[in-house]
């Protein structure tokens, strides 16, 4: 068994994640209450990928995302670091690659749309990882993340940090392959920037149009930018959609 520190080594998230893959998404769905696939629903509407169009999904796991976003007839790539988390999801028919989001194995301008579910606060640096994104989409091209934020109400904000955090890793040691790693993504979940500290690495980054939304009353948020078409976006303060 293992787990990944803050730090966030990309060998040791890898390994982590490997050891986790065997029933992952039976987890995800048990440790969410079935909300991850509502959060994965909106993400699709929101990335509208079209017809033709060719989409990167980071961070993919299993790619029970890429399979969904590829419904709307674009061509979809799943990329992920963790080879196990690939190998699990072997079933599902779209391309695969093994992929540092830190150093992208695609050519500049590739892509149409970039998305990332729940994986971007695993990256060791997340300002050059957007910055990679950039690069790889071309000006004009979006991108969507969704990932874990901070509520907004104070009432449930203070039970979400004091106790549903605790519970994650005590919930695991009957739904997980490898329970000890949820102590880790807890942790990471408590120290993840919330809606604007993200939404400005986001701009920090070289995106432009960056506007978030809440979903489950901030537990997780979507965040979307684009890149620009011409020249480098100016960085500033986005605005919230919600």
């Amino acid at each position: 068994m293992s787990r990944a520190g803050l730090d966030k080594n990309p060998r040791e998230v890898a390994e982590m994640f490997d050891g986790v893959a065997k029933g992952y998404d039976r987890t995800n769905s048990v440790m969410t209450l079935g909300f991850d696939r509502r959060w994965r629903e909106w993400s699709r509407r929101v990335l509208d990928a079209r017809p033709g169009e060719k989409v990167l999904d980071l961070a993919a796991g299993t790619a029970v995302s890429t399979v969904e976003y590829a419904e709307s007839g674009a061509w979809c790539v799943a990329a992920d670091f963790s080879v196990g988390m690939l190998a699990s999801g072997a079933h599902r028919r779209v391309p695969k690659v093994a992929a540092d989001a830190l150093r992208l194995p695609f050519q500049d301008n590739s892509f149409d749309a970039v998305t990332v579910s729940f994986g971007i606060r695993n990256f060791n640096d997340t300002v050059v990882a957007l910055r990679e994104m950039a690069r790889v989409v071309k000006p004009g091209g979006r991108m969507v993340i969704c990932e874990v934020s901070t509520p907004v109400w104070k009432p449930f904000r203070f039970v979400y940090m004091r106790y549903l955090l605790k519970l994650l890793p005590l919930i695991a040691r009957f739904v997980s392959s490898n329970p000890v790693a949820y102590s880790y993504l807890a942790e990471s979940m408590a120290t993840w920037p919330d809606q604007r500290a993200l939404g400005e690495l986001i701009s920090q980054a070289g995106w432009e149009d960056v506007a978030w939304f809440n979903l489950t009353g901030g537990m997780v948020a979507l965040h979307r930018a684009t890149k620009p078409k011409t020249g480098a976006a100016e960085s500033g303060p986005p605005e919230p959609t919600a």
